[in-house]
C-alpha cells in the first residue's frame, strides 16, 4: 500500500509550521486549537448564536476532541466584553478540594517524604467548575440553550471523530496512566494499545452526559443523579469528594484584574487563577523602552521580570477565602518600579524571593462577533488527561487540579486545605485601547508558560508592532520552573525555540542564564489572538502554527 494511504506521523518541515496571514472577517471570528472545535462553533454561528453562545460551543466540543486537555471534569475561566452596557467580566469557574479530607490523607497518598501531593489519581480531584460556568456564561451573556449549543459537540462524542496527530500522541503519552483506570482504559485504549491517529474515537457515554444535561439542566451535575454516579466511581477509586462538595458549587463573576500597559488595558481572569503574573511582568518591563521583543535585551528583561512575577504569586497568592492576598500592592505601578530596580541588566538571578510585604495541558478559545462582544475563554483538566480517571459511565474526564496545585510544605500561603481552592495556572486575557475600546482576545494553554507567552506576545503586538499571527508565530522562550509545587525547587533554565538568532542566545548564555535550546516550533502553547478594528469592524484573527487549530473568519 502506498505510503502517502497512511497517517503520517514525524514529517513535519519547518515551512509548513508558518501561517502565511491572519484571518480576516466582519460577521464573526473563532480562533481554537482544533478544527472540529472551530466548525462546531461555525454550526452555531449559522443558527444566529452570538460569540458566547459560539464560545461554549466549541468549548464543549473541545471536551470531547481535546479530552487530554478539557474534558468535562475540568474548569474554565473567561473574561467576557459585552458591549450591552459596555461592561467587561471575569469568570471564575473552579471548585474546591475535598471537605471530608484532611493534609494527612494527601500525604499518605502522595510523597511523605518530600511532601509531596498525589499528582493524579482519585485523590488528586477538585470540583469540576466547567459545567456551572458554561450555564454562567449562556444565563448572562448567551442566546441560546445548554442543549442547542451542545448539539455539535453530543454528535461528535456519539459518532465519533477522527484522531488528529496531538490527540493520538497524548493517549500514547499518558497510556500507562490511563491503563490504571478502568474506565479511562476503555476509551482511550485498544486490546491495552493506545489509539492510533486516523482512528475513530467514539465516547457513548459522554454524548448520553451532555444529553442529559441539556434535558435536565446543569445543575444535575452537581446535585442529580450525574453528581452522584460521577461522585460513587471515584469512591470506588478510593476518592474523598462528596457529593455535598458538588452541591453547593457556584461560579464566580467579577470585575477582571487589570493593568495598563503603554496606552492599552489589559484585563485578566482572578484569583484563583495567576492572571496577576500577566499584569506584574507587565508593569516591570514597562519600565524598560523595547521596540523588538527579540532583542537579548528584552529576552533577558522579560525572563527576569517573570521570575520576579512568579515568586510574588508563589509566596503571595491564594484562595481568598483562606487568605488575603495583597492584589493592590501587586498591581502598583510603584511596587514594580522597586522589582524592576532589582533586577541585574547584565547577569540572570539564580534565585528570587517573593517581595516582603509591608505592614497593614488546556485549551483556549477567543471569538467575536460584529456587535463587537469578545469571549477570552480557557478550560482545562491541568496535566493531560488530569487525573487518569474518567467518572465511570459518564465519560467525563476528571481534573487533578488539586494534586497539582496545593503544597504540602508548612507554612505555605497555598497549603492544602480541605474545602480550599487551589490556586490554578489558567488565565487568559483581552485588551482595551485608549478610548476604553475592547479589541483584543488572547491567550494560550501551557501550564506556567502561559503568563510569560502571552507576555511576550503582548509585547510584540503593542512594542514590536506585529500582526496577529506574527505575535504568535515569532520564536518562543519559556523560563523554568514555574509554580507547580512538585518542580518549583529544580534550578532555573531558560528554553528557547532554534529559531532565536544565534547571537541571541549565546548573549543569554554569557548572561548566566541556563539556555536549552529546542526545536524550532516546540517550546509548547497553542496561542489563538482575534483583534477587532473598532473603527471598521475588521476582526483579525491569528491561530498558533505550533498546533492543529485555526482561526475561521466570516
Amino acid at each position: 500500500m502506498p505510503q502517502f494511504l497512511n497517517p503520517g506521523s514525524d514529517y513535519s518541515p519547518a515551512w509548513s509550521q508558518r501561517r502565511v496571514a491572519p484571518t480576516y472577517g466582519h460577521a464573526s471570528m473563532i480562533a481554537a486549537a482544533h478544527p472540529l472545535t472551530v466548525q462546531a462553533g461555525e454550526a452555531i454561528q449559522r443558527q444566529g448564536g452570538n460569540a458566547v453562545d459560539v464560545a461554549v460551543a466549541c468549548g464543549l466540543a473541545a471536551a470531547v476532541v481535546m479530552p487530554e486537555m478539557c474534558g468535562l471534569g475540568g474548569d474554565l475561566f473567561a473574561v467576557i466584553h459585552d458591549p450591552k452596557g459596555n461592561r467587561t467580566v471575569a469568570i471564575m469557574g473552579s471548585g474546591v478540594s475535598p471537605r471530608n479530607s484532611t493534609d494527612e490523607d494527601m500525604l499518605n497518598g502522595g510523597d511523605r517524604e518530600r511532601r509531596h501531593m498525589p499528582y493524579q489519581g482519585p485523590l488528586s480531584i477538585g470540583v469540576p467548575g466547567m459545567i456551572d460556568a458554561y450555564d454562567t456564561l449562556l444565563t448572562q451573556f448567551g442566546t441560546m440553550s445548554f442543549a442547542r449549543v451542545a448539539e455539535p459537540a453530543i454528535d461528535l462524542a456519539r459518532n465519533g471523530y477522527t484522531l488528529l496527530p496531538h490527540g493520538a500522541g497524548s493517549i500514547a503519552g499518558a497510556a500507562e496512566l490511563l491503563a490504571e483506570d478502568p474506565a479511562a482504559s476503555a476509551v482511550f485504549l485498544r486490546d491495552g494499545q493506545p489509539l492510533q491517529t486516523g482512528d475513530l474515537l467514539k465516547q457513548a457515554d459522554l454524548a448520553d452526559t451532555l444529553d442529559r444535561i441539556g434535558q435536565d439542566g446543569t445543575r444535575s451535575f452537581y446535585d442529580g443523579k450525574l453528581a452522584e454516579q460521577i461522585v460513587t466511581y471515584l469512591e470506588s477509586r478510593g476518592g474523598l469528594l462528596a457529593t455535598s462538595d458538588f452541591a453547593d458549587h457556584t461560579t464566580e463573576a467579577a470585575p477582571p484584574l487589570s493593568t495598563t500597559y503603554r496606552g492599552v488595558t489589559v484585563h485578566q481572569t482572578c484569583i484563583p487563577t495567576q492572571g496577576l503574573i500577566l499584569l506584574e511582568a507587565l508593569n516591570i518591563v514597562e519600565n524598560a523602552s523595547i521596540t523588538d521583543p527579540l532583542e537579548p535585551d528584552v529576552v533577558h528583561l522579560m525572563v527576569e521580570a517573570k521570575k520576579l512575577a512568579y515568586a510574588d504569586r508563589i509566596g503571595h497568592a491564594a484562595d481568598q477565602a483562606f487568605h488575603d492576598s495583597p492584589l493592590d500592592m501587586l498591581l502598583s505601578k510603584e511596587f514594580a518600579a522597586q522589582r524592576y530596580s532589582s533586577i541585574d541588566p547584565k547577569a540572570a538571578s539564580t534565585s528570587v524571593d517573593a517581595a516582603p510585604l509591608s505592614d497593614g495541558d488546556t485549551t483556549y478559545i477567543s471569538t467575536a462577533d460584529a456587535s463587537g462582544m469578545m469571549v477570552s475563554l480557557i478550560q482545562s483538566v491541568s496535566s493531560a488527561f488530569g487525573s487518569g480517571v474518567i467518572a465511570g459511565d459518564t465519560g467525563v474526564v476528571m481534573n487533578n487540579r488539586v494534586g497539582r496545585g496545593f503544597s504540602l510544605e508548612p507554612g505555605h500561603v497555598n497549603y492544602y486545605q480541605p474545602g480550599k481552592k487551589t490556586m490554578h495556572t489558567l488565565n487568559c486575557f483581552l485588551i482595551e485601547d485608549g478610548e476604553g475600546r475592547v479589541v483584543l482576545a488572547g491567550g494560550t494553554p501551557g501550564g506556567d508558560g502561559q503568563p510569560q507567552w502571552n507576555l511576550q506576545m503582548i509585547s510584540a503586538l503593542v512594542d514590536g508592532g506585529m500582526d496577529v499571527q506574527q505575535a504568535i508565530d515569532m520564536p518562543r522562550w519559556t523560563s523554568w520552573p514555574g509554580t507547580d509545587p512538585i518542580t518549583i525547587d529544580n534550578p532555573f533554565e531558560l528554553r528557547m525555540e532554534s529559531r532565536f538568532d544565534d547571537g541571541v542566545i549565546a548573549d543569554l548564555k554569557a548572561r548566566g542564564h541556563d539556555v536549552r535550546v529546542m526545536g524550532g516550533w516546540q517550546s509548547g502553547g497553542a496561542a489563538q489572538i482575534i483583534a477587532r478594528n473598532p473603527e471598521t469592524g475588521l476582526l483579525i484573527g491569528g491561530s498558533d502554527s505550533r498546533v492543529e487549530g485555526l482561526a475561521s473568519g466570516r
